[in-house]
């Protein structure tokens, strides 16, 4: 069978691959986008909580296994746009600290071989790109940037305003959460032709308005429409990719589509399949020239894997919370310490609101007991919502593997009690601004397991470093032992920090854009 060919192939949608292929669309090279998925359908059911966390309904439907044999699904999400679908669009730049070795109490945080201001002018095309709101010089721990924030900040509802306002005169510096948001706001009202309405189903929901900046809404549709040089394909799942005799080149990208095997190659391939299904798809690229998986003659692809220690933590007020947008404050102080200890904490960030459908569906604890018979809708309307995330640390022996045709999920918790320390920070602010001192565990947002299903951050699995021996891929995020063969998703974080994700893999993504586009020439 012979294989159709393109200058440029990128095995992913979401926004590591997406990015990536709507900056080299421009330089009119032929370009094919693989999605193991189709679009996410548009319809109601997307903004019910019912259909979104407790049926799980976009949530993939393949079983993996922990290393104790437990069967779960991961909390994974396979649409056109991939996890960006249904992501809170925290927008974050890692803190430049981020970038050089941190000690926590539970271990290092190592360095990355380049720096943030190798990373600086990609941030700022990264936001532009996906529309990011916020206001600099609000969060204390913010890096320096080149320039202000594309749009103006997402304003807060009156009960979150209440809350800055008393966590500010606790002497903290809350600020306005930077969001990726097609919002056009007007004197704190939403506009009449603004694509998003500020609804209550924003964090963990698919936009039915596509008001929330994915990678689909601000990526691959608009590249489609714009460069006839670049394509898509839909439901196809790549089963392995082939290299000449010598290991060097991937010659061939084997892909499973409607039933039938279809074969195609590349100048350039390109993984951003997500931290773990980009690993999942190098170990199961065995051949004789990569016996242990392609592009791991280090023995690191699959390990160092890193998800954020996460908690999403309802607090119970005594008066009602109206707010329906609620996802637009942020704390940092904690982010490097605290008063009472000397190592980071993490993040605290307002989530969204949440819905009497997932309180239903989640098992409440005994605590609980000292409410009358409150019912669900009740709890949900005096309910404020957060997310609190600490840096995990990488560990080899984190990892995805294959066992036979199973794949492996092994994860040990580390760096816990910075998160507890963490937690007990929000249980104390929030007292005193008249919230219940105890947080009720919103599992379901995660899938109820945080540890092994919960994926939501994915990082780590194929890092990036000068030396072979320690690292699958070089500064350029190709592959150390493949010469046309990049990463671009998370799986290249040497570690994680404290704060989301998704701005740095866009921020990389359009970095290595303009590496493969140099080596094209164009």
């Amino acid at each position: 069978m012979s294989a159709i060919h393109y200058d440029v192939i990128v095995i992913g949608t979401g926004p590591g691959g997406a990015s990536l292929a709507q900056k080299l669309a421009r330089t009119g090279k032929r370009i094919l986008m693989i999605e193991r998925g189709d679009y996410l359908k548009r319809s109601p059911s997307n903004w019910d909580s019912q259909t979104v966390f407790v049926d799980g309904a976009y949530q993939a439907k393949e079983t993996w296994y922990g290393a104790d044999g437990r069967a779960f699904h991961p909390g994974l999400h396979y649409f056109v746009g991939g996890n960006s679908k249904v992501y809170g669009a925290a927008l974050f730049r890692l803190r430049e600290a981020d970038f050089e070795e941190v000690l926590h109490s539970d271990g290092i945080s190592p360095a990355w071989p380049l720096k943030y201001k190798d990373f600086e002018p990609y941030y700022a095309e990264a936001e532009k790109l996906f529309h990011v709101h916020g206001a600099r010089g609000e969060d204390p721990n913010e890096p320096p940037a080149s320039g202000p924030y594309p749009h103006p900040p997402v304003s807060h509802e009156p009960r979150i305003q209440e809350l800055s306002d008393h966590l500010a005169s606790d002497g903290l510096h809350p600020f306005h959460l930077p969001l990726g948001i097609l919002l056009d706001e007007r004197e704190g009202r939403v506009a009449p032709t603004s694509i998003c309405i500020r609804c209550d189903a924003f964090d963990g929901f698919p936009c039915l308005l596509n008001g929330k900046a994915d990678a689909q809404v601000m990526c691959v549709d608009p590249a489609l429409a714009n460069y006839p040089n670049l394509s898509l394909l839909t439901n196809a799942y790549v089963a392995k990719l082939e290299t000449n005799a010598s290991g060097r080149t991937v010659n061939a990208v084997h892909v499973d589509r409607n039933g039938a095997r279809e074969i195609y190659s590349a100048d350039i391939v390109v993984v951003a399949c997500g931290a773990l299904s980009s690993a999942l798809l190098l170990l199961r690229s065995a051949s004789d020239a990569h016996p242990n998986g392609l592009a791991n003659g280090s023995g690191q692809v699959g390990r160092n894997y890193m998800r954020h220690n996460q908690s999403v933590l309802m607090a119970l007020l005594r008066k009602p919370n109206e707010t329906v947008f609620q996802k637009t404050l942020a704390v940092s102080d904690f982010y490097f310490r605290s008063d009472d200890w000397d190592y980071p904490l993490g993040m605290i960030q307002m989530c969204a609101t949440s819905h009497a459908d997932q309180i239903r569906g989640e098992s409440l604890p005994s605590w609980l007991d000292w409410l009358p018979e409150m019912p669900f809708d009740v709890m949900a309307r005096h309910s404020m919502d957060f997310w609190l995330s600490s840096e995990d640390l990488p560990r080899p022996e984190n990892r995805i593997y294959y066992d036979g045709d199973r794949v492996m999920l092994d994860v040990v918790e580390n760096n816990m009690e910075a998160h507890r320390r963490l937690r007990k920070k929000l249980e104390q602010i929030i007292g005193r601004a008249g919230a219940h001192p105890v947080l009720l565990e919103r599992s379901l947002y995660f899938g109820k397991n945080i540890p092994i299903s919960g994926t939501a951050h994915q990082a780590g699995t194929a890092r990036f470093g000068a030396d072979p021996a320690t690292s699958a891929l070089d500064l350029d995020c190709r592959a150390h032992e493949v010469d046309n063969l990049y990463l671009s998703d998370a799986s290249f974080f040497p570690s994680i920090g404290a704060v989301n994700p998704t701005l740095t893999i866009v921020a990389n993504a359009l970095r290595v854009a303009d590496i493969i586009a140099g080596r094209l020439g164009a």
